[in-house]
């Protein structure tokens, strides 16, 4: 498929390349912003600003390929695990310290940064603090709460934030034309590419919003439906779920998103209780925040929906779990 450049990335690559002009691009590197919106395909660009002769292009394209190169190391979760774990971060202060095989330093891009275990940020310091030679470290975070202070500290931060909605709307059916580009970019709350990936669910949304309605209108069963969400990615879920809540709270305070107008209907909101509503987005935030095999699946969906059926009337105004007879974090009964 043909590239594309990612047209609301163009500052901060001009931002980029000025720095490095100007002899005073940063050692450390944290990229934030929602999913969706190009950190990844920043983060590789700026790779091979640092690592390649020849100039690539001057502004970050999608799709982006996952550029490899002998001095780069890209540091994930292994495929079996939800963390990244301080062996891994040990490893690479280890590969950071040897000479570099082309002569023009060292990356790393460790991505989501916010998945590191306390241990792996404890050790990933050292190399923060004492960066060896023309080293760049590139973090990636697409929800902050689990980083530590100190590697805030040590990292210059981008802010790396959706484009204005027409924008974003504009640069998709470039991308590929659609007449339901609107409703995918709403649902990703604004962030383009994860639209993309939106667009392809929006059968699944559909089925979704309408058993989401069912649960509070009491014509779907809550075990059930969480049954269904079940089978699904449960980051997808999680999300697709915070984009709901927050609608329901402009809905409620009289401030509806433009667009999106009958995804909750009237009648839903009346039977739930709008006060909780942000101790419920509070609970669904602290999920998402959380590595997906640290709770039981399908008890916290259907904790959540079981609040859900009974209109947030017994969600613990603490925020901290539903009073519905079920603890999600730890995935047993009460």
């Amino acid at each position: 498929m043909k590239k594309q450049e990612i047209k609301w990335l163009s500052a901060h690559a001009a931002n980029w390349l000025g720095a490095i002009k100007e002899g005073r691009r940063p050692h450390a590197v944290l990229l934030l912003g929602p999913a969706g919106t190009g950190k990844r395909a920043l983060a590789s660009w700026m790779s091979k600003r640092q690592l390649l002769t020849r100039d690539p292009t001057s502004v970050p394209e999608y799709p982006f390929d996952a550029f490899h190169h002998a001095d780069l190391r890209w540091i994930r979760p292994l495929e079996d695990k939800h963390t990244i774990g301080v062996d891994q971060i040990r490893q690479l202060g280890a590969d950071l310290s040897l000479t570099s095989y082309e002569g023009r330093g060292k990356v790393a891009i460790i991505e989501p940064a916010d998945v590191m275990t306390a241990n792996a940020a404890n050790s990933l310091l050292k190399s923060l603090e004492e960066p060896a030679g023309d080293t760049l470290i590139i973090l990636i975070a697409d929800r902050v709460g689990k980083l530590p202070a100190t590697i805030f500290s040590r990292c210059q931060r981008l802010n790396v934030n959706c484009p204005p909605l027409h924008e974003g709307d504009a640069w998709l059916n470039a991308y590929q034309f659609s007449d339901r580009w609107p409703e995918a970019l709403h649902r990703a709350a604004g962030a383009p590419i994860l639209a993309i990936t939106t667009l392809e669910q929006l059968a699944e949304t559909d089925v979704m919003i309408t058993e989401f309605a069912g649960v509070a209108e009491r014509s779907a069963l809550p075990l059930a439906v969480a049954g269904r969400w079940a089978k699904y990615d449960p980051a997808f879920v999680l999300d697709w779920l915070c984009g709901q809540i927050i609608y329901c709270i402009h809905r409620a305070f009289g401030n509806p998103t433009p667009g999106a107008e009958g995804l909750i209907s009237d009648s839903v909101l009346t039977r739930i209780d709008t006060r909780n509503l942000f101790c419920y987005l509070d609970m669904v935030n602290r999920l998402r925040s959380q590595a997906v095999g640290s709770f039981n699946v399908q008890l916290t969906f259907e904790s959540l929906l079981i609040d859900w059926a009974q209109g947030l009337q017994t969600v613990n105004q603490s925020g901290r779990e539903p009073v519905a007879g079920l603890s999600f974090m730890n995935g047993h009964r009460k």
